[in-house]
């Protein structure tokens, strides 16, 4: 997996190779406004440690990708996103802690308001693969990476509420 982080828009001033997660670009660069992802599909942060807004990058040149994802802020931290190969499942519930309706997914869903008639989703337990989730239907506005794991509540997420989600798919590598 590597990606190619540039200072400059249009793959121009200082490099840095990247080929893992990076807590924080600063120590490398001082700013990032272009990038060529090589191989692989990574989470792109615009605050360090993987906080603040993601955005999801797979392979392809990005010769300004704050104008491209409406970004304000360059990217401060960065995490590969493993290939899975194998079967898809999450269970998305409708409250926090797996309260409410609960449906199990195992493809993507553009709306969940029209699939499950759910007007929203609080929580989610990801047993297989890696997803993408949005805060609009069809896959629009801020999105969130999540991998296998528990996630008992999204409002320490900003308070967001995830109405399209997505698998990533090894056809993006």
């Amino acid at each position: 997996m590597k990606v190619t982080f540039y200072e400059d828009r249009n793959f121009q001033g200082r490099s840095y190779d990247c080929m893992g997660d990076c807590a924080d670009m600063h120590s490398h660069m001082s700013r990032c406004q272009s990038c060529r992802v090589e191989s692989g599909c990574w989470m792109m942060y615009d605050h360090p440690n993987y906080m603040g807004n993601q955005y999801f990058f797979k392979r392809g040149e990005y010769a300004d990708y704050m104008s491209m994802f409406g970004m304000s802020n360059c990217i401060r931290s960065c995490r590969n996103i493993p290939m899975h190969r194998g079967s898809y499942r999450m269970r998305i519930y409708e409250r926090d802690n797996f309260m409410g309706q609960m449906y199990e997914m195992m493809d993507d869903c553009d709306n969940i308001m029209d699939r499950y008639r759910m007007s929203h989703c609080q929580s989610c337990h990801v047993m297989d693969g890696h997803w993408l989730m949005y805060e609009q239907p069809h896959y629009r506005g801020k999105m969130s990476y999540f991998r296998p794991g528990e996630y008992r509540s999204f409002s320490n997420m900003g308070g967001m509420r995830f109405m399209s989600m997505r698998r990533i798919m090894d056809s993006w590598y």
